[in-house]
């Protein structure tokens, strides 16, 4: 067993405040920050222009280069992850689908307007660990494997209370050193295990890097994690949004989106289609406010529901809403009845484009129930980006909402 024999090796984040107190409102600093060079004869970045609702979104983030002997930060301070104007978003979502105003009204937009530090290493082993496994086993399994390089660490997640630079999480060289039986004696299947290794390798060699992935594009950035065992596009996908925080990513393959922008197109092109919410549903369960430590723990989460395609080839299951209380993906909760009056809301004209070739209203109702699925999906790639076009470039929003139609039962009144 490695132990980690003193609480500062190799950890960057001992010198900055703690996590969650580097939250950011994306409202109040809606542009992002890029971190200047320290060498004080730098020349200053030029101001950017604000970007326009239907402009070409900014470059990515860049981080200071790193000077010999200096090792590279393994973590993103908040304020230089949002590479957009988020009210910038809502007006060019709003003027696509006036229905999207009440949206960003009733639902806070969680991944945009509440910024944390990123730690990309922890959160896409992390994802790795939790797949295909219950949320509480994948906790579990977590605690046993950083407790493989702290032992004092508490056995029982629920004694463990993370100090003030937050929960511990090795390093890529630590965990590149392990062999995987230590692996596995943290309740690690082999194959995960060789998952981990092999992006432990990736972040120790230099193929992967926290500034390579913060100053990636989106293609890029795929490209990179792609090839990393264990991880596939919709991990990808998830990463760049909740971990990232990317104004554009469509996750075509997800069932719960597509089931959500089925519902949400429907709303607009069949008067007689109506969205009920279960019996256990009508009631919102109150969210019970997190602890330090909870709230310290989500930071590096990414979505990890059911079957991933990344694993087995199969569309990936809707996330669990906010208000399960097993869940630790801050998701939106799972909408009300009083939707239905948001979804029924005359919109303007421009916003009811005609469907898609191959698609119509009988379909979109057939797709819902089971019936007509393509190839196990509710719609095909080409049909979810013909969907959202207008919401380009800032789709990531759309479907968080997405998410949150996609837990609702509906009802379809001939």
């Amino acid at each position: 067993m490695l132990v980690r024999t003193t609480r500062t090796a190799g950890i960057l984040l001992l010198n900055m405040p703690a996590t969650r107190s580097s939250t950011r409102s994306a409202t109040a600093s809606p542009l992002k920050r890029k971190l200047e060079p320290t060498d004080a004869a730098a020349p200053k970045t030029p101001k950017k222009a604000k970007p326009t609702a239907k402009a070409t979104l900014p470059a990515a983030a860049a981080l200071p280069p790193v000077t010999a002997g200096t090792p590279e930060p393994d973590f993103v301070p908040a304020d230089v992850l949002l590479c957009f104007s988020f009210d910038e978003a809502k007006k060019h979502l709003i003027q696509a689908d006036s229905r999207f105003e009440d949206l960003f009204a009733r639902r806070e937009c969680t991944p945009y307007q509440q910024l944390e530090q990123l730690h990309p290493f922890r959160a896409l082993a992390s994802s790795i660990l939790a797949q295909q496994i219950s949320t509480l086993a994948a906790r579990s399994i977590k605690h046993r494997f950083i407790r493989l390089y702290d032992a004092s660490i508490p056995e029982k997640h629920s004694d463990y209370v993370p100090d003030d630079s937050g929960p511990f999480f090795p390093t890529p060289q630590q965990v590149a050193q392990t062999d995987i039986p230590t692996l596995r004696s943290a309740g690690l299947s082999e194959r995960k295990a060789e998952y981990v290794l092999d992006l432990a390798a990736r972040f120790t060699d230099g193929r992967l890097s926290t500034k390579k992935l913060i100053e990636s594009n989106d293609e890029e950035l795929a490209e990179m994690l792609l090839e990393v065992r264990g991880i596939g596009r919709w991990t990808v996908d998830m990463f760049a949004i909740f971990s990232l925080r990317r104004p554009d990513i469509l996750p075509v393959g997800d069932l719960g989106v597509q089931r959500g922008v089925i519902r949400w197109v429907l709303s607009l092109h069949s008067p007689s289609y109506s969205i009920t919410v279960s019996p256990e549903k009508n009631v919102a369960s109150p969210l019970k406010k997190k602890t330090k430590k909870a709230k310290d723990e989500e930071d590096d989460i990414l979505p990890v529901f059911g079957q991933s395609s990344d694993a087995d080839g199969q569309s990936p299951q809707t996330p669990p809403p906010a208000n399960d209380v097993t869940a630790v993906v801050p998701l939106p909760p799972t909408f009300t009845p009083s939707i239905k009056r948001i979804l029924a809301k005359d919109p303007e004209p421009k916003s009811i484009a005609a469907l898609p070739e191959g698609l119509t209203v009988t379909e979109l109702k057939n797709r819902l129930v089971g019936k007509k699925k393509v190839k196990g999906a509710l719609l095909s790639p080409t049909h979810m980006e013909q969907l959202t076009e207008t919401w380009r470039p800032y789709r990531s929003l759309g479907v968080y909402y997405m998410w949150a139609l996609a837990d609702v039962d509906a009802s379809i009144l001939e």
